[in-house]
């Protein structure tokens, strides 16, 4: 299953040759997913940092890198970069950061990233293998913007686990999300799903199946799955359930016997950050689960975040998938 989806992905990835920026192009993660993405011909890569450090750092790690299929962005001596800056301070003075803060704000590649993005320049950004999600996404969130006002970004991943690939969400953004977030995130991972070739059949979890347990908590989902089917009666939803009654069939027989979905979801929408966050570590680590992500919903361009611990293959996948998102839109 893990081959089978993944491969196709890149397969399709390798077709669209768009083009994905790695701001973090120092790590020696980085340099080695950079050598397999351009063996394999999967997307055009650009790295951001001092052309002669990076190339140094490859070769001491034994990289065997086609350079003149690599794209190296300096911000320091980039020609792009004072369009970028004088962009960057029209974006962003109504917000009160001013030229000299601008000239200080593209120097981060993270925000130089992102300008490059904004300016189609390039079409994706990977990043945060060396910080944290928070600074990783922050320039999108300032320069990209959603794609609606109030629209909420928030955070998937693809879990593959023996035959069976499942949508855990939110398990990067939203702390404690509200029935109005709820419905962005559902709808949202439903939509990605589609885009990847899956048809969705969406599990809104918590402690409780189908009205066994009262509580304010329980509460917040019923309204959003209420706000959802008005919203998108074409989608297969239901909820609130516990995690067994979405996802083994026996145990929803007993415990939601007219449900939709009857231990077959395949999109898992948690009432929370912590318990999407533990349940996909835990997955991934006792389960040895495959996850790939996290991919941000919500944004106007893909910009997809990674893990800290991530290895240079995670790195692939993910650059796979982005440059597949760009193409497929």
């Amino acid at each position: 299953m893990v081959n089978s989806f993944v491969s196709r992905i890149t397969k399709k990835a390798h077709y669209c040759h768009e083009r994905i920026v790695l701001p973090e192009g120092t790590d020696e993660r980085v340099l080695k997913a950079t050598e397999e993405i351009v063996k394999k011909d999967i997307c055009q890569i650009t790295l951001i940092g001092l052309s002669q450090t990076i190339k140094t750092k490859a070769k001491n790690i034994g990289l065997e890198i086609d350079w003149k299929k690599v794209r190296i962005e300096d911000p320091k001596i980039s020609k792009l970069t004072k369009t970028y800056t004088e962009t960057l301070y029209e974006l962003r003075k109504n917000k009160g950061v001013t030229m000299k803060d601008a000239k200080k704000m593209i120097q981060d590649i993270h925000y130089f990233g992102t300008m490059m993005v904004y300016m189609d320049d390039v079409d994706g950004m990977v990043s945060g293998a060396t910080c944290s999600t928070a600074q990783a996404i922050r320039p999108a969130l300032e320069i990209i913007k959603t794609k609606e006002k109030f629209h909420k970004v928030s955070g998937i991943f693809f879990m593959v686990i023996g035959k069976k690939l499942l949508l855990f969400a939110d398990a990067a953004i939203t702390v404690n999300p509200n029935a109005s977030t709820l419905v962005d995130i559902a709808i949202d991972t439903a939509e990605t799903a589609k885009r990847f070739g899956i048809k969705p059949k969406v599990a809104m979890l918590s402690f409780s199946t189908k009205g066994s347990a009262k509580d304010p908590e329980l509460d917040k989902i019923r309204k959003a799955i209420a706000i959802i089917r008005k919203k998108r009666p074409d989608l297969i939803i239901d909820g609130e359930m516990q995690v067994d009654a979405a996802l083994v069939p026996q145990v929803a027989r007993i415990k939601c016997p007219d449900s939709s979905i009857q231990g077959d979801a395949n999109v898992l929408i948690f009432p929370n950050l912590a318990a999407a966050n533990i349940a996909y570590k835990l997955v991934e680590r006792l389960a040895k689960a495959h996850s790939i992500g996290p991919f941000l919903q919500g944004l106007k361009k893909p910009v997809n975040d990674l893990s800290r611990g991530c290895n240079y293959k995670d790195i692939v996948d993910v650059v796979s998938f982005t440059a597949y998102e760009c193409c497929v839109g």
